[in-house]
């Protein structure tokens, strides 16, 4: 398996996994608009997104976006997107890409890289805490939705 961040000069080998994506979630179909909106989040430099590759076939990709910890003075990021193509998952591919996003992250010297997950979304939480990750019970996450 390779994983590569994504440049301007890749972001159509990651659009089909990210529109895939959105359809899990429930969204319609439009690999036009998928693409627009990485290329846009890539050349104003807002996110950053590695993509894993198993036979030169793109499998699963993972998209952080910066934030700042006031209170630490730190770079933060946020894990908002994670997705591995069906047919290569329990293959290692999510963990891969948090390995990479975790080097990344302590590369930039952040404070914290966090994500949120539905609370009955039970395989994925056991592999976030399986990788370090754990919920932060000092908090709550306020939301507003327009």
């Amino acid at each position: 398996m390779d994983i590569c961040a994504v440049t301007l000069a890749t972001v159509g080998d990651v659009v089909p996994l990210f529109n895939e994506y959105r359809e899990f979630y429930g969204q319609q179909s439009d690999l036009e608009q998928a693409e627009h909106f990485l290329t846009e989040r890539l050349k104003k430099e807002e996110s950053i997104i590695f993509l894993a590759y198993v036979n030169e076939q793109p499998v699963g990709f993972v998209q952080l976006y910066p934030i700042f910890s006031s209170v630490a003075m730190k770079k933060a990021f946020i894990l908002n997107d994670l997705y591995v193509a069906e047919h290569a998952r329990k293959q290692g591919v999510a963990q891969g890409l948090f390995e990479q996003c975790y080097s990344y992250c302590m590369k930039e010297d952040a404070r914290y890289v966090a994500l949120e997950t539905a609370t009955d979304n039970i395989n994925a939480q056991k592999l976030y805490e399986k990788l370090g990750m754990h919920i932060d019970h000092g908090v709550f996450h306020y939301i507003k939705y327009w």
